[in-house]
């Protein structure tokens, strides 16, 4: 959720907020408020951000990538995420108590204060930093893009209609990174992952915003699951066959084994019945829990990268 637009106005409320008691004091910085901030028990987006990272090290290292690098980027997607997820809170947290499912967030309910979130966010942005650090020279400086990207995706939604393709920017650019740190250099395969990331993030990201589409319209956030409307199901279809035709284009580049495609082909069916599902409407939880499915798709991609080249 973003923060109002100038020219809304909230007339109709289904639902007014109510301050929680922690609003209504003097917000405190807590482990447990913090914790909630950066969603800790809730991981789905750390793996959607680090498997992208994965898949790139795992191309490009034809195999098994190296342990530093492996390490590396798995916590650098953990430190990411919680500085992404802070950013998006502090920009949206006019508009998130207005929203019922995002109303008792940290920020929104008034349990943290700017500064504190602006103190979480300087903290992981820090980590991230110092893990950088141990990367390439190249990896380094694009390293500042990969926050800007974080920053953008929360004022995209202000602006344009499919905000879901700046997550994947976002998401994606991790695959250039991992690529430039393996390999010194950015090259097709990376390209192509770098670019299946963004339809893929699209696609279950539009899966996810299904869940506010509602509150989306009342209170004037754009977003892809309205743009596209009854045809959803469609738009979703598209994205994810353009996914996994990049990512079989990026096996291709890198003369990957068959089992890739095999297991390309598997996780394409899956996709086509979960974007079929959604000829018909679906409730909240069950997008929740679609959205979430696609933390597998990550892992039977990875698998089968490493597969395609270990069993050929």
């Amino acid at each position: 959720m973003t923060g109002p637009h100038p020219s809304v106005k909230f007339t109709r409320m289904t639902e007014p907020f109510i301050p929680t008691p922690q609003s209504a004091s003097t917000p405190r910085l807590s482990w447990s408020a913090v914790s909630r901030l950066i969603r800790l028990q809730n991981q789905t987006g750390t793996w959607l951000l680090m498997f992208p990272t994965l898949w790139s090290l795992a191309l490009a290292a034809r195999g098994i990538p190296p342990l530093r690098l492996l390490a590396i980027f798995v916590a650098g997607s953990f430190v990411m995420r919680c500085a992404g997820v802070v950013m998006n809170d502090f920009a949206d947290r006019s508009f998130d108590r207005h929203v019922t499912r995002t109303r008792v967030r940290p920020l929104a309910s008034g349990e943290l204060s700017v500064t504190h979130a602006l103190l979480v966010c300087g903290f992981f942005l820090l980590l991230a930093g110092m893990l950088v650090w141990f990367l390439d020279p190249l990896t380094i400086l694009l390293s500042p893009i990969a926050v800007l990207l974080a920053g953008l995706y929360p004022l995209a939604k202000r602006v344009i209609h499919i905000p879901q393709a700046m997550l994947g920017i976002a998401f994606g650019w991790g695959t250039i990174m991992a690529w430039t740190a393996s390999r010194g250099d950015i090259e097709a395969p990376a390209w192509c992952l770098f670019a299946a990331t963004i339809c893929w993030a699209i696609g279950y990201d539009t899966i996810y915003a299904l869940q506010d589409r509602e509150d989306d319209r009342r209170i004037g956030v754009k977003s892809s699951a309205l743009l596209f409307g009854s045809s959803t199901w469609i738009a979703v279809g598209a994205v994810f066959s353009s996914m996994l035709l990049l990512l079989g284009l990026a096996g291709w580049f890198a003369q990957i084994g068959w089992i890739y495609y095999a297991a390309l082909a598997a996780i394409g069916m899956w996709c086509l019945k979960q974007a079929l599902q959604l000829r018909q409407a679906v409730p909240a939880p069950t997008a929740f829990h679609m959205f979430q499915q696609h933390v597998w798709v990550g892992a039977a991609v990875f698998i089968g990268m490493i597969a395609g080249f270990l069993l050929a």
